[in-house]
C-alpha cells in the first residue's frame, strides 16, 4: 500500500472541523458523499461505496469541491450541503404536524379509512393529490386539502405539472410550503388563493417541471 502523506492527518481534520462548524457535517451521507468518523483526535475519511479510508489525493479532491462555492475557496460554503440541510430542517418540521393520514381525511370527508385511501390513490393517479411515502407509510400533506378534506381547486393546476414531471413528492411539499424565489419570496399554496396571484404561481410550478425534467436528462 502507499504511504499517506503526512499532510492527510492534519487535512481530514481541519476538513471535518469545517463542516462541523457549518453545521453540515450530517448532510454529507445523504449527498453521496465520503463521511468521516473520530478516533479521539483522528479523523478518518471513508469512501461512501467500499468504507475505505480516503488516500492523501482523493481527500484533497473532495477538500476542492466542497470549498468550490464562492469566491473565496478559503470560506467557501458548499451550497448543495446547505440545501440538503435546508430540506431536512422543512422536513421535520412538515413531520411535526403537516399531514393527516387516511384516517384523518375520512374523517373530515366523513367516510371511512378504506373509502379515504381508494379516492386518494385515484386522485394520485389523475396527479391532482401530491402523497408522500415515509417510514412505508404515505403522508397527505395538510397544505392542500380544503375544510372537508378535498384539494383545494385552486392548486389542481399548480399540482399537475409537477407530479406529471415526476418531482420528487418531498421536494414539492417543501416548494409549495417554503418561500420561493420565483414568486418573490411568496408561499406558492398561500399565494394560490389569491386569483390575481393563481396564474404566477401555475406559471413558477411549471418552471419547476420543467427543470426538474431537464435534470432526469
Amino acid at each position: 500500500m502507499a504511504e499517506v502523506p503526512d499532510v492527510q492527518p492534519a487535512l481530514a481534520a481541519e476538513l471535518a472541523g469545517w463542516l462541523e462548524h457549518l453545521g453540515l457535517s450530517g448532510q454529507l451521507a445523504a449527498a453521496g458523499l465520503p463521511t468521516f468518523d473520530r478516533d479521539g483526535d483522528v479523523v478518518r475519511w471513508r469512501d461512501p461505496a467500499t468504507g475505505e479510508e480516503l488516500d492523501a489525493e482523493r481527500l484533497t479532491e473532495l477538500d476542492r469541491a466542497l470549498r468550490s462555492m464562492g469566491d473565496d475557496p478559503a470560506h467557501g460554503v458548499p451550497v448543495e450541503l446547505v440545501r440538503l440541510r435546508r430540506d431536512a430542517d422543512v422536513r421535520q418540521s412538515l413531520l411535526d404536524g403537516g399531514w393527516l393520514d387516511y384516517t384523518g381525511v375520512g374523517r373530515l370527508r366523513g367516510t371511512s379509512e378504506n373509502a379515504a385511501r381508494f379516492a386518494l390513490h385515484k386522485a394520485a393517479q389523475r396527479r391532482t393529490v401530491l402523497l408522500v411515502q415515509h417510514e412505508g407509510g404515505t403522508l397527505v400533506p395538510a397544505f392542500q386539502l380544503d375544510d372537508t378534506g378535498e384539494v383545494r381547486e385552486e392548486l389542481l393546476a399548480v399540482l399537475e405539472p409537477l407530479l406529471a414531471a415526476g418531482v420528487d413528492p418531498w421536494r414539492a411539499w417543501i416548494w409549495l410550503t417554503t418561500p420561493a424565489a420565483l414568486l418573490g419570496g411568496a408561499v406558492p399554496h398561500v399565494a394560490a388563493r389569491d386569483p390575481e396571484e393563481l396564474s404566477v404561481v401555475q406559471h413558477a410550478a411549471v418552471a419547476l417541471a420543467e427543470r426538474t425534467r431537464s435534470a432526469q436528462g
